[in-house]
């Protein structure tokens, strides 16, 4: 029997003299520090060997487990670059959601951040810059050419800061507000506050920071526009809270996103035109309404679990038809836009023409059960919204060739 005295491992006589036959014994005593006690020579007529008792038996096999278990692990532990070792912050379930990215180049006191605001995701940038494109280029087509070409380029440049801004200013928001519910969504799981990487206090700091880089943004704009963009904090706060609510919080979001369809009429021309901006307001909404849809499908069996609504659930089985019915009305309202500020053909076949296009591909291949077929579908409205920008672009190219070319003419017939 194995004996404790005085803190220390000793054998009795009979078990010592069975160590000294099998090496196995021997090289476990010597490694795991049991201390034998030194004995008189054992003469060749001493008692033969005999198997060893079966406590002796189950001590060798738990300390053969032990250092094996141990061995492997030092060994998995050393061979793993550091750079894919899992987060000991993060559990296992929690880790498996996790989408490799550019990120994790970065410094790691810095990268929880920038998952925060999604800076490894542009699509969402993209998405709320989008609309302010759309109006900066229709205020320069109806100022006809009363704007330099400069000046629309500085104010593309600045709405794009603030987009980049704001947008993760929103994921913050919408983070702080949802951490307990994307606790429960296998998609949103792994976000740095739900997963508890950074903690409340840090992340309304950090949303202090954002929010003054944004103001710092939109003080770059005439007070018209200061006011009008001030009065979008309201939606940008609230939104998270619709899908408690009400079933339609993508209308919310729409209204929050497509908020630069006015704003970069009013910073090209000082105010809004109405009734232009409106119209493009409601085609912005509209939009939003078929992609946040689309987004929405990824996660319908979590969010019924979670208790959360979205318009995914509302339209159930009949996602298609309703998704339909908004694009048609996003086509629409563009084209009254388009209308109501003179735009000319190449408006209409590109922008309006390119957008129906690209709508009816994105329905007739959408698959509603596939969440990776959804998430690609979404990705795909950047292309969307850049075809629409594009088409207003080639119009006010296209003009000003015309113009240029009918005056050619009458500049050389007064010179003669």
């Amino acid at each position: 029997m194995v004996h404790s005295t005085l803190g220390r491992l000793t054998l009795n006589r009979v078990e010592c003299r069975l160590l000294q036959r099998p090496p196995v014994c021997r090289r476990i005593c010597s490694r795991t520090d049991i201390l034998v006690p030194r004995q008189r020579p054992i003469r060749a007529s001493a008692t033969p060997w005999t198997r060893p008792s079966a406590s002796i038996a189950k001590y060798q096999k738990s300390e053969l487990s032990h250092h094996t278990t141990r061995r492997t692990s030092v060994t998995t532990t050393e061979n793993t670059p550091a750079s894919i070792q899992p987060s000991p912050s993060l559990s296992t379930e929690v880790q498996k959601t996790i989408s490799p990215s550019w990120i994790e180049k970065c410094p790691s006191s810095i990268q929880p951040y920038l998952h925060l605001i999604r800076l490894d995701k542009p699509a969402g940038t993209y998405l709320l810059y989008l609309p302010c494109t759309w109006s900066i280029a229709m205020a320069a087509y109806a100022a006809h050419g009363a704007i330099s070409p400069t000046t629309t380029v500085w104010y593309l440049a600045v709405f794009g800061t603030g987009a980049l801004v704001m947008r993760g200013a929103g994921c913050t928001i919408n983070d702080m507000w949802d951490r307990d519910i994307d606790k429960r969504v296998s998609r949103t799981r792994s976000r740095p506050l739900a997963a508890g990487v950074i903690t409340p206090f840090k992340a309304l700091v950090f949303l202090g920071g954002q929010l003054s880089l944004g103001l710092a943004v939109l003080l770059q704009l005439n007070w018209y526009s200061i006011f009008l963009g001030s009065a979008s904090l309201i939606l940008v706060t609230t939104y998270p809270l619709m899908k408690r609510v009400t079933y339609w919080p993508q209308a919310v979001l729409g209204m929050t996103f497509n908020y630069g369809a006015m704003l970069g009429w009013s910073a090209m021309l000082g105010s809004c035109n109405w009734a232009v901006c409106l119209p493009l307001y409601a085609a912005g909404i509209s939009w939003t309404l078929v992609y946040d849809s689309i987004y929405a499908l990824q996660d319908k069996a979590d969010d019924i679990k979670a208790g959360v609504k979205s318009t995914a659930l509302r339209f159930g089985a009949y996602a298609k038809p309703w998704l339909t019915g908004f694009a048609a009305s996003t086509v629409g309202f563009l084209s009254l836009a388009g209308y109501m500020n003179s735009q000319g053909l190449p408006f209409y076949a590109i922008s309006v023409g390119g957008a129906t296009a690209h709508f009816a591909w994105q329905l007739v291949t959408l698959k509603v059960d596939d969440p990776k077929d959804a998430w690609g579908k979404f990705k795909s409205n950047v292309t969307l919204g850049t075809i629409v920008f594009g088409g207003v672009i080639t119009d006010i190219i296209i003009r000003k060739w015309l113009e240029d070319r009918e005056t050619s003419p009458a500049k050389g017939a007064d010179k003669v």
